[in-house]
Parts: structure tokens; sequence; C-alpha cells
């Protein structure tokens, strides 16, 4: 079974994934994220469909803890971030392994 990627966020952060091809988003505005993040992210965590989440990095501070947890502990569908400047958006390395079990990156030596 072939599986979608889903992005969740802003219009303005969804726009180019869709007119890339995603046919899978939640659009959430700035202004309702505190209220409708949440469910936003649990409609895509249960959709069988979703292989990857998309999230804007700053937007996981808009989730309430037991959101976060569950999408930051979800194997399938994997969350990957983008747009962070800090230590924790440097994990995509991380996120490919536990998304597919292998690291893709590691040097041999």
């Amino acid at each position: 079974m072939s599986q979608e990627i889903a992005v969740v966020g802003s219009p303005e952060f969804t726009t180019g994934f869709r007119l890339a091809g995603v046919r899978a988003f939640e659009n959430v505005p700035d202004d309702e994220k505190d209220d409708e993040l949440d469910d936003a992210v649990e409609r895509t965590l249960d959709d069988e469909n979703v292989g990857i989440i998309v999230m804007h990095d700053d937007d996981l501070d808009h989730l309430s803890r037991g959101t976060r947890e569950s999408v930051e502990g979800s194997i399938e569908p994997v969350l990957v971030t983008l747009g962070g400047s800090g230590a924790g958006s440097g994990g995509l390395r991380d996120q490919i392994k536990r998304a597919i079990g292998i690291d893709l990156m590691e040097e041999d030596d």
C-alpha cells in the first residue's frame, strides 16, 4: 500500500506543498493554532493513508503536551519538521532513521 505525505500548518506553509502535488493537508491559520492545531494533527495521525506528516518546527509549540508526545513518538506516520533554526530542528537524520530503522547517512570508516 502506498502512503501519502500530509502537511499540517498555516495556509502559507501548506500552499507550496499543495502546488508540488501533496493532496493531504490541514490548513490552520496562525490565529487559530492554539485552538485548532491539536485536532488537525490528531486527524492526520489517525489517517491510515498518511505515512509522513510535515509541519513547521515552530508549530510544535502550539500543540498540547499529549498531542506533541503522540506525534513525536509516532513511527507511522513519522513527523518531519521544517523551518526551525534551533538545535531541535537539525534532527532530519534521526527522523529518517526512526522512520525506516537504519541510518542512511552513516559514514563508512
